[in-house]
């Protein structure tokens, strides 16, 4: 993922907690921010999301669009959950993952995203874009996972 931002957070819940949060799309409305819905429009043969479809409602900006999912992920939810756009109105690209890692107080989270918005945007305005989505994101997680 080239030219991307990441940041982690320390969730105190394992790894397989973290990432049925992670895997519960219809869930996403309730703590990831702008997402109004997520909608899982296609599984693979062990009930992983493979294609998703978001609604997002982020003020001006607002769009629906659908990613592709990939799940290398082993029994304990150590692993990564990466995706990439399939089709939007406002993005050209959406590429992120979720890397799960074990800590000493359960889960770390590494979230890293790369977004290209079909409108010219200026590097500085999308980076700090993608770690207002990113810093959201983890906080949300994080809520959610330890509740």
């Amino acid at each position: 993922m080239a030219d991307s931002t990441r940041s982690t957070i320390e969730i105190a819940a394992p790894p397989a907690h973290a990432l049925d949060v992670i895997a519960d799309f219809n869930e996403y409305p309730s703590w990831a921010g702008q997402v109004k819905s997520a909608t899982v429009l296609a599984e693979d043969n062990d009930g992983w999301a493979e294609q998703v479809e978001f609604v997002l409602d982020a003020g001006v900006i607002k769009d629906t669009y659908t990613l592709a999912y990939d799940w290398d992920i082993d029994e304990t939810g150590v692993g990564t959950v990466s995706w990439n756009l399939v089709k939007s109105t406002m993005l050209k690209s959406l590429d992120g993952s979720y890397r799960l890692e074990e800590s000493a107080a359960g889960t770390n989270v590494t979230y890293q995203l790369s977004v290209d918005v079909s409108i010219p945007v200026i590097g500085m305005l999308r980076r700090k874009a993608e770690k207002m989505i990113i810093d959201s994101a983890l906080k949300g997680l994080k809520k959610r996972a330890e509740s």
